[in-house]
């Protein structure tokens, strides 16, 4: 009897033709799923009679407590090398093998300045009025050139935003508490004395890190308070380093002319929350990392993944 392969939000039904799957069909039945399973119970009972789930980057938690609730379960793999949802001493307890597989830094560099200049030039409220007959012309766009873009984090992700605002001609900062001279050297970019006067003189701020314990709620409502009236946020990294509640505040009373949101304490985002209808807001459903080549990348490791553990010598370990 073959083993059985769950594909979690699925939602472009783009998992089967991202890779080929023919390495393991003989072995295992592949069933994707294109809706999401935001109730665990809903989640416990849809993945009962599954040995492997291939699951999207952080989307769906999979702590302790469901984990024993998958009897079955062998094989967990994860797009991406890092994953803080899964609860890897309860996968290991429980005898399931967990692996991820590669990912590239260039998609979502390229959503940030996607949000970054929607939110400068006012696109979608220009683009709207042009297509319904509104006003011509309602906004005055920011310049780059010559402004500050301030970045908190200047990792991979960061140091190719960077890079771009370096072409425009903008004045580029960047702070994170182990942030080195010589690392704002390498990029060519300045190093900010602290978070508060990266946030104080930035124009543009733009948020590249990692969500731990010491970057969770990094950005509250005091910082907030420091950004300029004409300044904006942009955050494609996670929605915790960001308070949430705190930004909807700034946004409703135009505290700071605007934000770029890809990332949400709650995914997908439930029909009536608050970030759906913020003023000042340009969001996006978490597609940071939807495209063509990351998904090809993603499915085809899945695979490949999948392959090594039938094969008794799993690759990309993670835990």
């Amino acid at each position: 009897m073959k083993l059985r392969c769950a594909v979690l939000d699925d939602y472009q039904s783009a998992a089967s033709t991202a890779a080929d799957w023919s390495p393991v069909t003989d072995e295992v039945e592949v069933v994707c799923f294109a809706q999401h399973f935001a109730d665990e119970d809903e989640l416990a009972s849809a993945l009962a009679e599954f040995d492997i789930v291939v699951t999207l980057r952080e989307r769906v938690p999979f702590p302790a407590r469901l984990i024993e609730r998958l009897p079955r379960l062998r094989l967990l793999v994860a797009s991406g090398m890092r994953n803080s949802v899964i609860d890897h001493a309860a996968a290991a307890l429980h005898g399931v093998t967990v692996c991820g597989t590669a990912s590239t830094v260039t998609p979502p560099v390229e959503l940030t300045w996607a949000l970054l200049l929607g939110l400068a030039r006012g696109i979608v409220t220009e683009s709207g009025a042009l297509r319904e007959g509104g006003p011509w012309q309602s906004t005055v766009g920011a310049d780059l050139h010559g402004r500050r873009l301030g970045l908190l984090g200047l990792g991979k992700i960061g140091g190719r935003v960077a890079a771009v605002g370096l072409a425009f001609g903008m004045d580029v900062v960047a702070w994170s508490r182990n942030l080195t001279q010589e690392r704002a050297d390498e990029v060519g970019v300045g190093l900010a004395a602290s978070k508060e006067e990266l946030l104080e003189s930035s124009d543009f701020v733009s948020v590249h890190l990692v969500l731990g314990e010491r970057t969770r709620g990094l950005v509250g409502a005091a910082e907030l308070a420091l950004m300029r009236p004409t300044a904006y946020l942009v955050n494609t990294s996670r929605a915790a380093i960001v308070d949430q509640d705190a930004l909807l505040d700034v946004l409703a009373r135009g505290a700071i002319a605007g934000a770029g949101v890809d990332v949400f304490d709650v995914e997908p985002l439930p029909a009536g929350h608050p970030m759906r209808t913020a003023p000042r807001l340009l969001a996006t459903p978490h597609l940071g990392y939807v495209t063509r080549a990351n998904y090809a990348t993603y499915y085809a490791h899945a695979v490949q993944d999948i392959r090594a553990y039938l094969d008794g010598a799993p690759v990309r370990l993670l835990g």
